[in-house]
């Protein structure tokens, strides 16, 4: 089937024209002024903007966690995120110990396969690097095209590896031509401080907020930093929160080193004083936390610095039920909080539409840097002949109200209900077909398709 947008205000990373676009099966064929082919169907776009579709590159559904499963599955999650603009999200693959990168694969593979609406990918989690584990990064990259490898320096027992395992690893990654992610936190200190607080009888969502400090962040941003330099392996931190952790990266650059950093949109626009609402502070409880407003500010610029280039979700939602685990002691409350699909409204109304960054800027942060970063632009993340018909119409003034009894989240609460925001998606299409019209979503599950990704570009 093909398709014609007209007369769109066209947004992507680097321009800002009016024109029209013509697709043809799963790519855009022409761009250009008064296109004169006819198609079978006419999207008239007067008046909107015009973008690539979204890329989320965390996000963890149907993850296993403290005894449950996040509550948005392979499809709803993804159906979720294309009604919010986002056609497609790297989720994570989390290595058992003592198992093989292969058997989670394998694993993951049986939730995600023929039941994805949109497209998605994977990174690989290591949470086990050993001789057999090393043997295995070459095949994950050149076969399975998963070309990212996530790291955590907390949760020791299950997720956690040592500075050892760690530099090993990078070295490793490096040869093949891969990129490594973390989650940058100092998992002793806060080991320590959890057991304190709960020792003392201090168990409720705020001590969550209390147990990570900024100090556990900026600390393992920097020593991060110090192994990617010394190893020369491309690094990525995932969910920076805070000044002291951007301040790392900061640093970094003063020796002329490139770390990639990524923020999630609620640590731009919500801050710790949530945690004071009783046991209603857990629908925010995550890892790491909300911070402080001085915060916000650092990361609003840091995006218009270039320190800060994605902004993603870590979407990883679960219900009210499940959250209830921990009304007893704040350790047990199963950490997320919902975003799939309020992640580019929020940041156009919270961003653009405030004054905060550009069009240009917007569109960079979330669809094109992603694309790059993890080896599928010019595929995914612009708007260009040849790549896919990923594209999003926005009507830029539309104003709306956020709230669980309208989202398509697999979540009974949200963590902006009742938040008014300017802005809103429109029409979605994915790889030539539309996705999402009028409110309603045209795909099955299955049309989502698994995309391989290229060795990473560390340049950009």
């Amino acid at each position: 089937m093909s398709l014609l947008i007209k007369n769109g205000r066209i947004i992507t990373a680097d321009a800002d024209y009016v024109a029209d676009i013509f697709i043809d099966g799963e790519t855009i064929k022409a761009i250009g002024e008064d296109l004169p082919m006819k198609a079978d169907k006419e999207i008239d776009a007067i008046g909107k903007f015009v973008f690539p579709g979204g890329i989320d590159p965390h996000v963890h559904l149907d993850m296993p966690f403290m005894g449950t499963f996040s509550s948005d599955n392979y499809e709803t999650g993804t159906r979720a995120a294309l009604f919010g603009g986002t056609t497609m999200v790297i989720d994570f693959v989390l290595q058992k110990q003592g198992n093989s990168l292969q058997a989670a694969l394998d694993e993951w593979r049986s939730r995600s396969d023929n039941n994805c609406v949109s497209d998605y990918s994977f990174h690989m989690a290591v949470t086990d690097f050993n001789e057999n584990t090393k043997k295995e990064i070459k095949g994950m990259v050149e076969k399975e095209g998963i070309t990212s490898f996530k790291t955590f320096m907390a949760y020791k027992g299950a997720l956690m590896i040592d500075d050892r395992q760690m530099v090993g690893l990078m070295e490793e990654v490096k040869q093949h031509g891969g990129l490594i992610n973390v989650h940058a936190t100092n998992g002793d200190m806060i080991d320590y401080l959890i057991g304190k607080h709960r020792s003392e009888g201090n168990l409720s969502p705020l001590y969550h907020y209390l147990s990570q400090p900024e100090v556990t962040e900026a600390e393992a941003s920097e020593r991060f930093s110090d192994m990617a330099y010394y190893t020369g392996c491309p690094g990525y931190i995932v969910h920076l929160t805070c000044e002291g952790a951007l301040n790392a990266v900061r640093n970094a650059t003063r020796r002329n080193q490139k770390v990639f950093v990524e923020t999630c949109i609620q640590y731009l626009i919500l801050d710790a004083s949530l945690y004071e609402k009783n046991f209603d502070g857990a629908k925010w409880v995550m890892s790491p936390p909300l911070r402080q407003k001085k915060d916000q500010e650092t990361l609003w610029a840091g995006i218009n610095q270039g320190l800060v280039q994605v902004v993603a979700t870590d979407h990883c939602p679960f219900k009210w039920e499940q959250k209830l685990m921990g009304k007893d002691d704040f350790s047990k409350i199963p950490n997320g909080h919902p975003a799939i699909e309020n992640r580019m409204e929020l940041l156009y109304s919270e961003g653009v539409h405030t004054g905060k960054f550009t069009l240009n800027k917007y569109v960079e942060v979330t669809c094109t840097n992603p694309a790059k970063i993890f080896g599928m632009f010019p595929r995914k993340g612009t708007i260009a002949p040849g790549s896919d018909a990923d594209i999003v119409i926005f009507d830029p003034t539309e104003k709306h109200t956020l709230s669980a009894k309208t989202h398509h989240m697999n979540v009974d609460y949200s963590g902006y209900e009742g938040w008014e925001i300017t802005g809103k998606v429109k029409t979605v299409l994915l790889r030539g077909k539309v996705a999402i019209e009028e409110g309603k979503c045209l795909l099955e599950k299955g049309y989502g398709k698994f995309i391989k990704r290229s060795k990473v570009d560390s340049k950009i």
